[in-house]
C-alpha cells in the first residue's frame, strides 16, 4: 500500500518570513495548515514547535520556505490544493514568492506509514527540475500510478 508525498518550495520576496511583504501570507498560515490537517486524505506534514514549517531552514536561506506533506492519494491533495481556501494563496503566489525553477513542487509515492525526509524530498524536486516527470518525481499535470 502506498501514499502520496509532496514537497513545495517558495523563495520569498521578503528578506524573511517576518518581512512586511509576507504579512497576509503569514496571517493565514495557521488557518491554511488547519485546513490541510482536517482535509479528507491528509496524513502528515512537516512542522516545527509553532505547528508550521516556515521557520525551518534546511536550505540555509532565510528567504526559502518548504512545505512537505503526505496524503492518501492524488485526488485528496488535488482537492485541498485547488478546491479549498488554499487555492486563494496559490493564485496569489506571485505576490509573495519568486519563480522557483521549472517546478516549485514534486509528488511521489511512498510506502504507507512512512514519511519522507527533507533531503530525499529536495532530491526528488531537483530530479524533477532536471529530468522532467517520471515515477521518481512528478506533478499534477503528469502523474504516475501508485506502485502495486
Amino acid at each position: 500500500m502506498y501514499q502520496l508525498a509532496q514537497i513545495n518550495i517558495a523563495k520569498m520576496k521578503g528578506v524573511n518570513i517576518e518581512d512586511p511583504v509576507m504579512k497576509e501570507f503569514v496571517e493565514n498560515m495557521v488557518y491554511v495548515n488547519q485546513l490541510a490537517d482536517n482535509s479528507s486524505g491528509f496524513v502528515w506534514r512537516l512542522k516545527d514547535e509553532d505547528n508550521h514549517a516556515a521557520t525551518l531552514n534546511p536550505m540555509n536561506d532565510m528567504q526559502t520556505i518548504i512545505n512537505l506533506s503526505v496524503w492518501e492519494d492524488i485526488e485528496s491533495l488535488q482537492h485541498y490544493t485547488y478546491k479549498t481556501f488554499h487555492s486563494y494563496f496559490l493564485k496569489r503566489r506571485k505576490d509573495w514568492f519568486h519563480q522557483y525553477g521549472k517546478s516549485h513542487y514534486a509528488l511521489w509515492w511512498i510506502k504507507k506509514g512512512e514519511y519522507p525526509g527533507i533531503e530525499e524530498s529536495l532530491e526528488r524536486l531537483r530530479h524533477l527540475q532536471e529530468n522532467g516527470a517520471s515515477s521518481y518525481a512528478f506533478t499534477f499535470q503528469k502523474t504516475f500510478q501508485e506502485y502495486s
